[in-house]
């Protein structure tokens, strides 16, 4: 099973709409990421950025080596829930984001030498009142994208992320033991393959300098086909040739195709041809399916007219964009009837919203060793209220 196209527990017993992440599913992923570590001689670190559920920590925590943080209040969670290193990168910080920073990170990373040297010095203060030391990074750009959507290309012509080689001062490392980069989106190894060898034609004087060095995320090391083979010989490569630690930071890989969002049929109504409307939002629990674009799968369901009855999904909010897509069926939806959408573990729970006053979905636990849907939590309106004022 590789969750797209069937589920093990039963939809009927959890109230909608809510998130289902099957604890087996997402066991599975990270012993293939535990493989890749010790085959490669690694460290991988969740990104936070994509799955955050901290409830499930403690069992990332027996397989991966820490976290990414994006933000004081990642780092923050990773620090008090994950309980292991703490990476945190941001395009840019304010004093208040680095004072935070200096209680929970264990590595900085700074996007450019302007922010490096306004805050190298405060660090050092805060740290060695503390009596810690955190290690800092740069990040560079490769200039080199493999991307297909500009909105995910760190490495699109004017991005803001990453210094480029012309910008890069060989004079100011002091205290920098790390570099990182991430130009990668749901790709194989071969892309890695070609960013390493873009990264080590522009920054090849700079690598021997290095304690350590960090590929980023993309790496869709847990889907089936991907040439993990390729990922620990690349790896293994750049260790030895350069002789540095090497971080992967994924965040899809370690629960992909391990969580569902499971809706409740609102409504049947006739445009140009039948419309769904579903109890969830596509811009408040899949936003990604509108800003991607793509259209998520449905348990059940065909591509448009491959099955008897054709439709359109969307959700209750007042946007008209509120679509998930075209599908087909053996038979018309009624009301009541439960749609189950496929890997909706990642970039689902870290982005809804409450748009309309829309209900957040219940996030649900199944154990398939016991059979059991366990509610973590559901949400209501303090929720929506409280973020307001």
């Amino acid at each position: 099973m590789d969750g797209r196209t069937e589920y093990r527990f039963d939809p009927a017993g959890v109230p909608t709409p809510c998130f289902v992440i099957d604890e087996g599913l997402l066991k599975k992923n990270l012993e293939i990421l535990a493989s890749v570590k010790e085959r490669a001689g690694c460290k991988v670190l969740l990104a936070l950025k994509c799955f955050a559920m901290f409830s499930m920590f403690p069992v990332l925590a027996e397989k991966l080596d820490g976290i990414c943080a994006s933000s004081p209040h990642e780092a923050r969670l990773g620090r008090e829930e994950f309980q292991r290193e703490v990476h945190t990168f941001a395009a840019g910080y304010s004093e208040a984001d680095i004072r935070d920073l200096c209680q929970t990170s264990d590595h900085i990373v700074f996007n450019s030498f302007a922010q490096l040297d306004r805050f190298r010095p405060l660090v050092r203060e805060l740290t060695a009142a503390q009596g810690r030391e955190i290690e800092l990074a740069l990040r560079i750009n490769p200039e080199h994208s493999e991307g297909a959507t500009p909105l995910y290309d760190p490495c699109a012509p004017g991005s803001r992320l990453g210094i480029r080689r012309e910008h890069f001062d060989m004079g100011n490392l002091d205290g920098v033991v790390g570099l990182h980069w991430h130009n990668l989106c749901e790709q194989d190894a071969d892309c890695l393959e070609r960013t390493i060898a873009a990264v080590e034609t522009h920054f090849s004087d700079v690598l021997p300098g290095m304690r350590y060095v960090n590929f980023g995320g993309g790496h869709h090391i847990t889907r089936p086909g991907y040439d993990v083979g390729l990922l620990v010989e690349l790896v293994t490569r750049f260790k030895k040739k350069w002789d540095v630690e090497v971080y992967l930071e994924p965040g899809e890989a370690v629960a992909l195709n391990a969580g569902y969002l499971v809706s409740t049929v609102l409504d049947v109504v006739q445009a140009d041809m039948p419309v769904v409307i579903m109890d969830s939002a596509v811009p408040c629990h899949m936003p990604d399916v509108i800003e991607m674009p793509y259209r998520p799968h449905i348990v059940g369901s065909g591509q448009p007219c491959e099955k008897e009855w054709t439709c359109r999904i969307g959700g209750p909010s007042c946007l008209a964009g509120d679509v998930a897509g075209e599908y087909s069926f053996d038979e018309a939806l009624k009301v009541g009837d439960r749609l189950v959408f496929t890997d909706m573990a990642i970039y689902t729970m870290v982005k809804t919203n409450t748009f309309n006053g829309i209900q957040l979905p219940a996030i649900v636990l199944y154990k398939p060793e016991t059979d059991d849907l366990n509610i973590i939590r559901q949400f209501g309106y303090e929720e929506f209220k409280n973020r307001l004022s």
